[in-house]
């Protein structure tokens, strides 16, 4: 049978409670009615644009991405820019938009489970942990089988992850085998990372001064953007939400927009 936009925000509520979301965050339904009748789902990192009319065409009746589309209460609806321009073309084409941001950062399975699993660490635990959840925190923290070199290291999050030019903070270790990973901006979390003995931190949209924080602790960083420590992860739990759907017996066919760029680009 075919899922309406409810039952599908029931199985995601499971997948990835909302009680998990940070205070800011805003994640669940942005734009669409819980009646509506769901075939397909277009999964996107953001919720651009692009991404809706991407569904559209693929005639899709839900986009489902990380990136909540509204944050905070809007004053006014300006049809010619973000966010006012996507909402207006999600109604126009009879898309629903939902969001899954934090809470599945954080949500066992969710990005930085698959984060770790895409590097194939082992003993996995969570980097910091959400109060009041047991096994639920941001990031995560395992063991690589055997250690390797930073630059064998690089090649591998490069093939995985796809990112072309990572950049790095290189300490004095001849073998890393104790990654922290935190997708999206984890700049926050070196010194969980350092206390929890990881020899380097994979994350995203770091700056000087943590970069300088790192250095002074003696942890190494790669830095393979936002865009990509996410995007990977992002991609592969849509595929679980398939399996999810197959399970509840929901005949939902999930796409993923193989499309996608990181809207930073080298100069």
């Amino acid at each position: 049978m075919y899922p309406n936009l409810r039952d599908i925000l029931e199985l995601l509520e499971e997948m990835a409670p909302a009680a998990f979301a940070e205070a800011w965050d805003n994640p669940g339904l942005q734009v669409g009615s819980f009646s509506q009748n769901v075939k397909k789902i277009f999964v996107s990192l953001d919720p651009t644009l692009k991404a809706v009319r991407a569904a559209a065409t693929r005639k899709a009746q839900m986009l489902f991405t990380h990136h909540p589309l509204i944050f905070r209460s809007l004053s006014k609806l300006d049809l010619g820019a973000y966010p006012g321009n996507v909402i207006f073309e999600a109604i126009n084409n009879n898309i629903s938009v939902v969001a899954a941001h934090t809470n599945l950062d954080v949500a066992p399975g969710g990005i930085n489970d698959i984060l770790a699993g895409l590097l194939g660490l082992e003993k996995v635990e969570v980097l910091k942990e959400s109060e009041g959840h047991k096994d639920v925190g941001m990031g995560r923290i395992g063991e690589l089988s055997c250690p390797l070199s930073l630059p064998a290291l690089l090649d591998e999050i490069r093939k995985v992850l796809g990112v072309t030019r990572p950049k790095v903070v290189v300490q004095k270790n001849d073998k890393i085998r104790r990654i922290a990973v935190v997708g999206g901006s984890g700049g926050s979390l070196i010194s969980y990372a350092t206390k929890k003995g990881a020899d380097l931190l994979l994350t995203g949209d770091l700056s000087h001064h943590q970069a300088l924080e790192a250095e002074s602790m003696g942890l190494s960083l790669i830095d393979a953007g936002h865009f990509y420590t996410e995007k990977a992860a992002m991609m592969i739990f849509g595929s679980h939400l398939k399996k999810a759907f197959s399970k509840r017996g929901f005949r939902v066919v999930v796409e993923n927009d193989e499309g996608e760029v990181d809207p930073i680009h080298e100069g």
